[in-house]
């Protein structure tokens, strides 16, 4: 068995072929809130990220205009009566009731501040 030459040694660790450049995805719904984070292609509404972004991803964002944007506060909720909810006792929203006795329906509003 004959012997490696130097030049013939890292010619063979030398890279053949160069590897793609990884794409970071965040997938998001039709009002910009993230459904999930992926490096795949899939179906979908997607803006490309950075891997920062990526390996540590926002808790609170929201794409707008093609852009991530990092919201400052978290949605406010407020329980509201209306047409539809949880029917409770009229004069006390902590007893839920059935539908057959004198209610009002109380449901979770969002209200995004940002």
């Amino acid at each position: 068995m004959s012997e490696m030459t130097p030049e013939e040694f890292w010619a063979a660790l030398a890279p053949t072929t160069s590897l793609p450049v990884p794409i970071y995805r965040l997938y998001y719904d039709d009002q910009g809130l993230p459904l999930f984070y992926s490096m795949q292609e899939d179906p979908g509404n997607y803006i490309e990220i950075d891997h920062e972004t990526y390996a540590n991803p926002p808790t609170h964002v929201r794409v707008v205009d093609g852009k991530l944007k990092v919201l400052t506060m978290n949605p406010i909720a407020k329980l509201m009566p209306g047409d539809y909810g949880t029917p409770c006792a009229v004069n006390d929203v902590c007893i839920v009731v059935n539908h057959a006795s004198p209610h009002t329906k109380w449901s979770l509003k969002k209200h995004d501040p940002n």
